[in-house]
């Protein structure tokens, strides 16, 4: 499950892979113009930016260098017609992360993004275990002893960002974060519950999650 940006002008195009995309769990913006693109990056937490070059009114390419100049460092994944060599090399030169021409293969753009974000996310780790808990990083599944466990959508981005972190304290205003990409009001009160219901799923897995007075959670 990740937050990811669909920056691409051809509307037909947009709404199909937007569609495909939420159905494999993800939660997707749009934006149908370069200048619309650059600035949803920089008020949104996205896990991904998939990257049309030909945008309107700012082109893909300066936009990707206008993000990596700044310091933006998520994965950008160039999708694009444009499919020469020169234009490849250029386009991972200014520092996209992959670059997939048009037309496509949807199961193959699938297969590419698990792999950025499994790298971004995860160090290529294909299984993440803590305990008897493991998170299948292919199929985006917990389990406890290969059992599956039911999670709703926030539970699971909670739980997600505290194995990514595991053995640190994660701070309250960054889980509160990485749940805006669900809604932009989630509360501490809110957050509070989310842990509550996580511990009493995860009691018999071998892990807990501690409560850091102060600063959020540390799952251990």
């Amino acid at each position: 499950m990740a937050y990811i940006l669909l920056a691409e002008d051809d509307q037909f195009l947009s709404d199909g892979l937007s569609r495909t995309l939420r159905h494999s769990g993800h939660k997707i913006d749009s934006a149908k113009n370069g200048v619309d693109a650059e600035a949803a990056v920089f008020s949104n937490a996205y896990d991904l930016v998939i990257l049309d070059i030909g945008l309107p009114q700012r082109d893909g390419l300066t936009v990707l260098e206008n993000l990596r100049k700044v310091g933006k460092s998520l994965p950008v994944l160039i999708l694009t017609a444009r499919d020469t060599p020169e234009d490849r090399i250029h386009g991972l030169d200014l520092g996209a992360n992959d670059y997939l021409c048009k037309p496509f293969n949807v199961g193959e753009l699938e297969a590419r993004i698990r792999a950025l974000l499994r790298k971004d996310k995860w160090a290529n780790q294909t299984a993440i275990k803590v305990g008897s808990l493991s998170l299948d990083t292919f199929a985006n599944r917990f389990s406890i002893d290969d059992q599956p466990i039911d999670l709703s959508a926030r539970e699971y981005l909670v739980l997600e960002l505290m194995l990514q972190r595991r053995g640190r304290v994660v701070f309250k205003n960054d889980l509160i974060e990485h749940l805006s990409s669900l809604e932009r009001d989630m509360s501490s009160n809110a957050l509070d519950i989310v842990i509550h219901r996580l511990r009493k799923k995860i009691e018999h897995s071998g892990c807990s999650i501690q409560t850091v007075k102060g600063l959020g959670f540390i799952i251990e």
